[in-house]
């Protein structure tokens, strides 16, 4: 087959993108199922297990629902009618701003745990699972806040319009007016640049509180430090790492989102941004599979018995 025959891009574009998939759904189900076996176990449940469990969920749901977008782009030849273009966009935006809020709400509760029991920090510390939901509600309350005055979702076949904007094959985002349309930018982009914002508030702070204890370390045993890092150190890497890959998907995502206009909403090049949106849920889990010595050592048996 020619390699510049859109069938074969069509082809490979979708053998890369549900390969993503499976392999983004296969390890957050690992994360998550080794998050609810901890919540099980443990008498005292911390709040940040909690919320990782809540990430892995949400970006499980998130990728399944862009699974389904991805089939009525690239292939479906039935169409959706508007109950299901409304329940599977929505469904993805509902898991999208739970990740992202999850996010944040991880790297805000890090800084929160890590602060002096001086500081005006540690009066917001959270002392139950009732007072961690609150602060994670509130966070997600805000992020959603924008979506309810956010554009219709309507079946669409075949139908091409100035006031539609493609979001598969057979639906499209109904624009009310322009007006409306860059209010809702504006709103939108004040909404990500605040949660971004704290993240990267947070992460500074983490950093410091790294850079500080290096240098306690050195003073105390005179640059002799242990290779072996405390279990608060590698939470706060995780976090940083974390975080940092959540900045760059974003950047990433919202560039090839810029340049939806120049594509004239070709469901190609709608799909290839999709493939770059996900790259965070698929991916994010590794960094807390890879320091859960818990997981690495279930992996090993279950190899072992193959």
């Amino acid at each position: 087959m020619n390699r510049n025959d859109p069938v074969y891009n069509i082809s490979g574009i979708r053998n890369a993108f549900f390969s993503e998939i499976v392999f983004g759904v296969s390890a957050n189900t690992i994360l998550l199922l080794s998050h609810v076996v901890t919540f099980f176990q443990e008498l005292r449940h911390k709040p940040i297990n909690i919320t990782i469990g809540v990430l892995a969920l949400s970006h499980i749901v998130m990728l399944l629902a862009m699974a389904a977008m991805a089939t009525d782009i690239l292939g479906s030849q039935e169409f959706w009618d508007d109950y299901t273009c409304k329940s599977v966009i929505s469904l993805y935006r509902l898991m999208r701003g739970v990740s992202i809020c999850a996010t944040c709400h991880l790297s805000v509760l890090q800084v929160i745990l890590l602060s002096p029991r001086s500081s005006c920090l540690a009066k917001v510390k959270p002392n139950s699972l009732w007072h961690n939901l609150c602060c994670f509600l509130s966070l997600w309350a805000f992020h959603m806040s924008i979506n309810v005055f956010s554009n219709s979702i309507v079946a669409t076949h075949n139908v091409t319009s100035h006031i539609l904007i493609l979001v598969t094959k057979s639906c499209s985002l109904w624009v009310v007016s322009d007006i409306m349309r860059h209010l809702l930018s504006i709103l939108a982009a004040f909404r990500d640049a605040s949660l971004v914002g704290l993240m990267v508030l947070s992460s500074i702070y983490m950093v410091t509180v790294l850079c500080r204890h290096k240098r306690q370390c050195q003073y105390l045993h005179n640059t002799s430090i242990s290779r072996k890092a405390s279990p608060e150190q590698r939470a706060i890497r995780n976090i940083l790492l974390l975080v940092s890959f959540f900045l760059v998907t974003y950047c990433l995502d919202s560039i090839a989102s810029s340049w939806r206009v120049m594509w004239n909403n070709d469901p190609t090049h709608r799909c290839v941004q999709m493939f770059v949106s996900s790259g965070y849920a698929t991916f994010s889990p590794l960094v807390f599979i890879s320091t859960e010595q818990r997981i690495i050592n279930c992996l090993k048996t279950t190899q072992g018995q193959q």
